[in-house]
C-alpha cells in the first residue's frame, strides 16, 4: 500500500521527532544521578528504539527511502 505524499512527510517528521528522543534520553541518562530517573530514562529508550523500528518498519513496507 502507497501513503500519500503528507502521510509519507508526517510517518519522517514522526521518526526524527522519535530519534531526537531518544538522542535527549540517552544523554541525559548519563548524567542523572538519581536512580528512579535513571530508570524512567532508560525505560523511555528502551520503548523509542521500539518505536523507531517500528516508524522504519512502516516505511519500508511502503517501499520508502528512509
Amino acid at each position: 500500500m502507497n501513503n500519500a505524499i503528507h502521510e509519507t512527510l508526517e510517518l519522517h517528521e514522526l521518526l526524527m521527532f522519535k530519534n531526537l528522543c531518544l538522542t535527549k534520553s540517552s544523554t541525559m541518562t548519563g548524567l542523572v544521578k538519581d536512580q528512579e530517573l535513571r530508570d524512567i530514562l532508560e525505560r523511555d529508550a528502551s520503548q523509542t528504539k521500539h518505536q523507531i523500528e517500528h516508524l522504519q518498519g512502516l516505511l519500508s513496507a511502503r517501499g520508502e527511502n528512509l
